[in-house]
């Protein structure tokens, strides 16, 4: 970032300056001051960058792996000195709490160690003799230029679910931060540019629509890896695979956590408590739903509404704050209009239900943690991706029907169970429609060897972030079959 504190793009190893007119102010949600200035880059910067990624492509794809991933480690080394400054970072735009900042770049670290193994994880098969004097072999190749659109609510995470896999496996990328919270990836790309990667490997550019719309448009860019809300992933998917892109898009969730009778009260309530208010709610993993069974309900009720109750707002740097704000005032509003219809739903909210004034932060955009008991399973508290610090509770008889609520929804990010019956949890896990499955795990992430799941209005596209599906979307196969006579081979 220049001195003016407008933010800059990354393109072709420079620093340079947007020529839009059009700019978006960063605000630190904790307190409403502008800590910098963005640009909505246009068409015309989009494709500096394109261009920029297509020359330095040929000659990346030919470098061996081995020497790709030397820049990784270097970068994971970087990441691990620079882990405090970044934390700050991501708290001062994104308003977590510091643990939470530093726990989501220790995500964004162990993406960079896994993909320092492409070169064992880009190993394809041989078959010798598949027929007499043939044989016939596959190996994966990169697919060329790559788009990366990530979000606001972890902006040093996200990008490295992608960014580490596409380049070790080959390809050039061009990544569109968030223009709510640019800070963080502008550090990480000065960190990046620390490791001496060629020019035009990973470009910046930053913006809103049109840069997307840019992106999603260019025939050069081959792929698109993007995270966001199920209707602006619907939108992507649609976008770019009409461009004849491959895409994945990672969409919305509405999490529920079944509770059985036998679940320990204690363990249970902190685990869905951190899990529902942590990050203020604003993760595609939070559980945002519980379901009841049985005489479970009063108990873990009034176990819920008690925790909610004791956790502490306030500003992320803070070490005894638990939660911070959200991220805008408008995300504020529609959070707290969405509490306010429980009350047409006659749901009971039992704890918090309200934005909140915090000493010392009064411009702050703080909702506080809620439970809402009795909703409707069919109504807006239930079916809605509230995406604030918001837990609602439904009441179910048996488990058959509470794992009945959980696949009625039209989510499929992740489910949740906590119970000490094997069966119980065998029967969870193989009955609901989603892609991450917790037993007595509040938050299912998956670690970065494992592909991040998703179904249904979770996901759009066939190969997730993280691990082999990684390798699978960022290259392309090749078949190669081979005859050597030996007749031939009486020449030498």
């Amino acid at each position: 970032m220049n001195k003016t504190n407008h933010i800059e793009n990354y393109i072709n190893g420079k620093w340079t300056a947007s020529t839009s007119t059009d700019h978006m102010e960063v605000i630190n949600p904790v307190n409403q001051d502008i800590l910098a200035k963005v640009p909505l880059s246009n068409k015309k910067e989009m494709g500096h960058a394109v261009d920029a990624a297509t020359s330095a492509l040929n000659d990346w794809r030919d470098t061996p792996a081995t020497e790709r991933i030397q820049y990784l480690f270097k970068l994971k080394t970087l990441f691990e000195e620079n882990i405090d400054e970044l934390a700050r970072t991501i708290t001062l735009e994104c308003g977590k709490t510091l643990a939470e900042s530093k726990g989501e770049l220790q995500r964004a670290i162990e993406n960079i160690e896994v993909a320092c193994g492409i070169p064992t994880m880009l190993m394809g098969s041989n078959l010798e003799n598949i027929a007499r004097g043939i044989d016939e072999h596959m190996i994966r190749q990169p697919i060329g230029v790559v788009g990366i659109i990530t979000p606001f609510n972890f902006p040093g995470m996200i990008p490295f679910w992608f960014l580490p896999y596409a380049i070790a496996c080959g390809n050039t990328c061009i990544i569109k931060p968030s223009e709510k919270v640019p800070l963080t990836m502008v550090f990480a790309m000065h960190l990046l540019e620390q490791t001496g990667l060629p020019k035009g490997i990973v470009n910046l550019v930053n913006g809103g629509k049109e840069t997307v719309d840019a992106m999603l448009d260019h025939p050069q860019i081959k792929a698109i890896s993007f995270v966001g809300s199920s209707q602006v992933a619907k939108y992507i998917y649609s976008r770019g695979a009409a461009n004849g892109k491959r895409v994945q898009a990672q969409g919305g969730a509405k999490n529920p956590v079944v509770v059985m009778p036998d679940a320990d009260p204690e363990v249970s309530t902190k685990i869905i408590v951190d899990s529902a208010f942590g990050c203020a709610g604003q993760r595609c993993l939070a559980n945002s739903l519980v379901i009841t069974v049985g005489e479970a309900h009063k108990p873990f009720s009034e176990a819920l509404c008690e925790a909610a109750s004791t956790r502490v707002l306030g500003c992320g740097l803070d070490e005894d704050v638990h939660v911070g704000p959200v991220i805008s005032p408008e995300s504020k509003d529609r959070i707290t209009s969405f509490i306010e219809s429980a009350h047409t739903e006659s749901a009971n909210v039992i704890a918090g239900g309200k934005a909140v004034t915090v000493k010392g932060y009064a411009k702050g955009n703080f909702v506080a943690p809620t439970v809402i008991d009795n909703i409707d399973p069919q109504g807006i508290i239930a079916t809605s991706e509230i995406f604030g610090p918001v837990l609602g509770i439904i009441p179910a008889d048996n488990l058959d029907q509470a794992i009945q609520i959980v696949n009625q929804g039209k989510y499929g990010n992740m489910g949740c169970i906590f119970t000490n019956s094997g069966p119980a949890a065998r029967k969870f896990r193989n009955q609901v429609d989603a892609g991450n499955i917790g037993i007595n795990i509040g938050v299912a992430a998956p670690m970065a060897f494992f592909p991040f799941s998703g179904w249904n209005e979770s996901f759009y596209g066939d190969l997730h972030a993280q691990g082999s599906h990684a390798i699978e979307f960022y290259t392309q196969t090749k078949v190669i079959a081979e005859r050597w006579p030996k007749e031939w081979s009486r020449t030498f």
